[in-house]
């Protein structure tokens, strides 16, 4: 009986679909080995937890999916359902399952103190948190285009709850940032003596403001004096008026005597 051939459409959907499960698989194993070392916070560590329930359900619908556009679930990169026997495709998710444990212990060794191990790993989370956004995006847009609904719907819900976890992680990194600071930093050196030269050069501008209203007072009161001057011309007029008037009446009194 000859097998079902998988159309253009279906493979490529596949291809991109093997490439998020190989992704959640790997984080499965990742995922775990961060929980236990997590316990100095209960919150962080309980996010974990759920997200790791998240991360086996995202692997097993993209195993269904697969299933169901006629392709085999391989936790590997390939450019097409049937290019790797099922045989190969064991062992290598057996090898990137390897990779992956090997991780955890690696991890316990960064860091100087707790805090910075879990600094380091929140930042290793939210790097592969945006991975896979990247590729639910891929599988979302492409569903979308070749008119597969059901792929699509999968690939958004998944791509949310990856940016909810997101968000998450960012919220915390510093938080964990500041704890560092805490933990591995004498309190002496964690306020630099250069913050407070700043705010005395920052005071300077606010003292020289008083030199530049007294600067444009000074035309002000120039004005200010010139105004008498005018006032004076104004009192000569009367006292030349009154000197014409007084003069010319002896002259009308002569005339009356010669006549």
């Amino acid at each position: 009986m000859a097998e079902h051939q998988l159309t253009t459409r279906d493979t490529k959907l596949i291809q991109y679909l093997n490439e998020a499960y190989g992704k959640e698989k790997e984080l499965e194993t990742a995922l775990a080995a961060h929980i236990k070392m997590a316990n100095e916070r209960k919150s962080y560590k309980k996010r974990l937890q759920d997200h790791l329930k998240e991360t086996k359900a995202q692997a097993k619908g993209l195993e269904r999916r697969i299933k169901q556009l006629g392709g085999k679930a391989e936790a590997v990169t390939v450019p097409g359902p049937n290019v790797a026997s099922e045989v190969a495709s064991k062992a290598t998710a057996a090898a990137s399952s390897a990779v992956a444990a090997a991780k955890g212990p690696m991890h316990a060794l960064r860091g100087t103190g707790t805090a910075e191990k879990l600094l380091k790993n929140v930042k290793t989370e939210l790097w592969n948190e945006y991975e896979e956004i990247g590729n639910y995006v891929a599988i979302e847009s492409l569903a979308q285009a070749v008119g597969d609904k059901e792929t699509e719907k999968l690939a958004r819900e998944f791509r949310r709850q990856e940016e909810r976890m997101a968000a998450f992680l960012s919220k915390l990194l510093p938080v964990l940032g500041k704890a560092v600071a805490t933990e591995a930093i004498p309190v002496a050196e964690r306020r630099p003596s250069t913050g407070r030269t700043t705010k005395r050069s920052r005071s300077k501008p606010a003292r020289s403001k008083p030199a530049r209203s007294t600067s444009r007072s000074k035309p002000a009161s120039s004005r200010t004096r010139s105004k008498p001057a005018k006032s004076s011309r104004s009192r000569s007029k009367p006292a030349k008026s009154s000197s014409s008037r007084s003069r010319s009446k002896p002259a009308k009194r002569s005339r009356a005597r010669s006549s």
